[in-house]
């Protein structure tokens, strides 16, 4: 299993995750960005989702500010995008806790993501490569609390995500 870490204060991290991840992205590949608009240390996913559609990246994206991916819906929602797409290549994009040095952290995996793992919910794995942020700690003992989170973090953190995706397809595409 391969992975990057970058700070999202770096400013080369956008690079570290573009050349990551310019092998898995094609115009095959779709992007599913996991989360809710309703509390600010979740909506990382549909954050980056609405972020990606405004740059017009030709490629499929799911989860955004006003459609959001979460766990009411997820089940569903995945079943309709693998229908569509039965042969695509999945990113998976959410938020995640992690200790306290980790936090700011954008971690890039070739594997799926496990949404909910980390407040004990039990929902299906998303994606063949992940995307997470690390916006909070595991030992905060309110998950994803409104008072720990600025958005400040949040924004920046899909800033850099955003902008390690388009790079990551241009790069892809020159080769």
């Amino acid at each position: 299993m391969n992975k990057v870490k970058v700070s999202y204060k770096d400013p080369m991290s956008y690079y570290e995750l573009a050349y990551f991840l310019k092998d898995y992205i094609n115009n095959e590949t779709i992007i599913i960005c996991i989360g809710t608009d309703k509390c600010i240390g979740d909506c990382l996913g549909p954050m980056v989702g609405t972020l990606l559609i405004d740059t017009l990246l030709p490629i499929p994206v799911y989860g955004t500010l006003n459609s959001p991916i979460h766990a009411l819906n997820i089940d569903d929602k995945l079943q309709e995008i693998y229908l569509k797409h039965p042969n695509a290549l999945i990113i998976g994009i959410d938020a995640c806790l992690g200790d306290t040095d980790s936090v700011g952290e954008i971690h890039v995996r070739d594997y799926p993501i496990h949404p909910g793992k980390g407040v004990g919910k039990k929902l299906p794995k998303v994606g063949d490569v992940s995307i997470i942020g690390i916006v909070d700690t595991s030992n905060n003992s309110e998950i994803f609390s409104n008072r720990a989170i600025r958005l400040s973090l949040i924004f920046e953190m899909c800033k850099v995500i955003v902008k390690g995706i388009v790079h990551s397809y241009y790069l892809s595409s020159s080769t």
